[in-house]
């Protein structure tokens, strides 16, 4: 029997399926929205997330109502606060009738960051994700920085007369707390685990301050996650953690990685 709406259109979604299979996730990804976040030194920053929202659909259902993702979306206002998160998954929850709600919001963070010796400010920018799910009455949340690195190879420096290797890495730190913690400092978190942190402007005493730091802070990209995984454990805030670090090698035609997680 077709499903009819109030305006006489059949409702396709609402038809039965007979195939009995239950979808985990349905909806929509890549939406782009602005937000606002918390800034430790502004208080918040606007910037502009990739949005996705999804939810279960049981196995009598054909499908699900694309559109009631961005209208719940956009009853938010034109600018969602990240402190709307929950309310968002209780809406999704309600208006598709379903008993799991998931929401991820990917963005740019910037930060303003001193050169270590001439004090040149530049912006840094960083990706954030929040990952949040709603289980019936329970909610999950993640918090994802995602930091690009210095690190200079340990053998490389025992075996070599002049010099040693170095590369850029990335380390993606994800992480459950029991309250709120700052973004800035969980990127500083891994920051201070690398042989040396990035900066987006740096003049020549800065050069040679960042490129003497690495040299004398060696470290392999096991010693990189280690270094993460030792700081979070000293967090009280922290509850559980997965640490990923990826050296992309200078000297090597391959990746190097590495990752931990707590539990």
């Amino acid at each position: 029997m077709d499903a009819q709406t109030k305006s006489g259109l059949v409702d396709t979604q609402n038809l039965p399926d007979d195939r009995e299979i239950a979808i985990d996730r349905v909806g929509v990804t890549n939406v782009r929205f602005p937000i606002i976040v918390r800034d430790k030194s502004h208080q918040s920053q606007n910037t502009v997330a990739l949005v996705s929202l999804t939810v279960d659909l049981p196995h009598h259902h054909k499908g699900t109502h694309m559109s009631r993702f961005i209208e719940v979306l956009n009853e938010h206002g034109s600018v969602v606060h990240v402190e709307n998160i929950e309310m968002i998954l209780r809406h999704l929850q309600k208006r598709l009738h379903s008993r799991q709600a998931h929401v991820s919001f990917e963005f740019p963070y910037f930060i303003e960051k001193a050169a270590p010796v001439t004090g040149a400010i530049g912006l840094m920018d960083y990706t954030v994700k929040f990952t949040a799910t709603a289980n019936h009455d329970d909610i999950d949340f993640v918090v994802t920085v995602i930091v690009p690195v210095t690190t200079l190879c340990p053998c490389s420096k025992a075996i070599s007369a002049h010099g040693a290797h170095n590369q850029r890495g990335q380390v993606t730190l994800n992480v459950r707390c029991r309250r709120f913690i700052w973004v800035e400092d969980l990127i500083q978190l891994v920051e201070s685990s690398a042989s040396s942190e990035l900066f987006s402007l740096l003049k020549r005493p800065d050069e040679k301050a960042v490129t003497e730091r690495a040299y004398e802070n060696p470290v392999f990209v096991e010693d990189l996650v280690r270094n993460v995984a030792l700081r979070a454990n000293g967090d009280p805030r922290i509850t559980w953690y997965r640490v990923e670090a990826e050296n992309y090698e200078s000297i090597h035609h391959h990746n190097a990685y590495a990752m931990i997680e707590k539990g």
